[in-house]
């Protein structure tokens, strides 16, 4: 049993020593002061909430949280969820699987009030993430929070400028950044052995008729069983509508389909792996084809983006992004090509197809270039069914977030890694619905159409 006055006094050495000659030391550590507030010890349990009781976090992020809740000290508390159907099933859902009781909590206002929580797991509508973990950092709680991290970019801004602010531990679900072959391939590439990147391709295809769609809880809520102004926050006033309260993936401005969903995965590690922030340049175009059910984001896509540095046109690579809900051949790819080869992040290979061949090579007065084949590490492949599962990716990114948390680490995808995917996600956005190409400002901060 822990003696309540030793602990007193342990945890009041830890606020002094934060606040004298022990900050320097922390420092050289890349650790603030603001972070080393909230290091926790071993004894210390990591109370956590629940924001949005959503089937993302019910079939992948609870499974994953609590494969390292116990070895972490980690546990839920709470749920916070404006439909109180969802407040109850989650109740429910957590007594069933861990005999815990967890309270309930009508809006993220009364969560914000219980002092006992210390962090929180955001799930909910594409267009709440950012404003949401906005407010969490500001009430003091570190946040694990789904992606896209923002689909505008005065989102994207206030939620940066919070995390900067507070110093709070902030992981964007953006897994791939925690799996072991994305990790490898990120090495591979920056040692310099693959060479320039030069050309990528990346797909995103399913042929899914209820892709987002849920037309028997949209008959099922009422409006008097939530709230659906809290709901809109920023977003214009309008009618009570449960299509874009259940279905907002389909339905712009509460998400922008496609792009926040699925290219927020794969442009992130075009970033990560050439370590440009943003592209120079997107043209995109994409339609309603086949799904004609009243959705207002188009089932199928296609952007053209340009990277590289600013001051050299002459430099930099083109990326080439598909994806369609209407036919599922060819799946999920993410091919990079530099000119001795070919990296699949389908297959984890590294292989030499493509590359500039003794023949080719010689006619210009070059030299042969050919990658050495090899395979990346542990495979973790993206999930594309409509409710995916506790996968291995989600599960370690997960992880590295409650490993943060006591640490005061930068997570794997941090805020900066959102508010990049966030910015190619909106110049794609607002190419497509535009039909101009358009630029960024990096000194404004701000899209530019042309």
């Amino acid at each position: 049993m822990i003696n309540k006055k030793n602990e007193q006094t342990r945890r009041k050495f830890i606020k002094n020593a934060s606040l004298g000659a022990g900050v320097i030391g922390l420092s050289a550590m890349g650790i603030s002061a603001k972070s080393y507030g909230r290091i926790m010890g071993a004894n210390d349990r990591v109370q956590v909430g629940i924001i949005g009781f959503s089937q993302r976090f019910k079939s992948s992020l609870y499974p994953s949280f609590m494969n390292y809740a116990k070895e972490l000290n980690f546990e839920f508390v709470g749920v916070s969820d404006i439909w109180n159907r969802r407040r109850d099933e989650a109740v429910a859902f957590v007594k069933e699987k861990s005999g815990n009781t967890i309270k309930k909590f009508r809006n993220n206002d009364e969560l914000y009030a219980n002092k006992g929580i210390d962090a929180v797991i955001i799930s909910t509508a594409d267009f709440q993430h950012a404003l949401m973990a906005e407010q969490a950092v500001r009430h003091n709680m570190d946040v694990y929070v789904e992606k896209p991290m923002a689909e505008t970019m005065e989102d994207a801004k206030i939620l940066l400028k919070a995390v900067q602010d507070t110093g709070k531990v902030l992981q964007v679900g953006s897994q791939r950044r925690s799996a072991p072959n994305y990790i490898a391939a990120n090495d591979y590439i920056k040692s310099g052995k693959f060479g320039d990147i030069n050309m990528v391709e990346m797909t995103w295809n399913v042929n899914q008729p209820g892709r987002w769609r849920l037309p028997k809880l949209v008959s099922e809520i009422r409006e008097q069983d939530t709230d659906w102004e809290r709901f809109l926050m920023n977003r214009r006033k309008v009618a009570w509508d449960p299509r874009k309260y259940l279905e907002y993936r389909l339905f712009w401005p509460y998400s922008s389909g496609i792009w926040g969903q699925w290219m927020a995965h794969q442009i992130d590690t075009v970033h990560w792996f050439s370590g440009f922030k943003h592209p120079r340049s997107v043209v995109a175009n994409g339609g309603i084809y086949m799904w004609k059910d009243g959705r207002t984001n188009p089932d199928t896509v296609t952007a053209v983006m340009d990277y590289g540095p600013n001051d050299d046109m002459t430099s930099g690579f083109q990326v080439r992004y598909s994806s369609r809900f209407t036919n599922s051949a060819g799946g999920i790819k993410e091919l990079y090509y530099s000119n001795g080869g070919m990296l699949n992040l389908d297959t984890n290979e590294v292989t030499s197809e493509g590359g500039l061949t003794e023949g080719h090579a010689s006619a210009m007065g070059m030299e042969a270039n050919l990658l050495t084949p090899f395979t990346l590490g542990t495979d973790a492949k993206a999930e594309t069914a409509a409710n995916t599962g506790s996968d291995p990716m989600t599960s370690m990114h997960m992880r590295n977030w409650m490993e943060c948390v006591r640490s005061r680490e930068t997570p794997n995808a941090s805020v900066e890694a959102g508010y990049n995917h966030s910015v190619a996600n909106i110049m794609s956005r607002i190419a497509m619905q535009t039909g101009k190409k358009v630029t960024f400002d990096d000194k404004t901060q701000e899209v530019i159409t042309s």
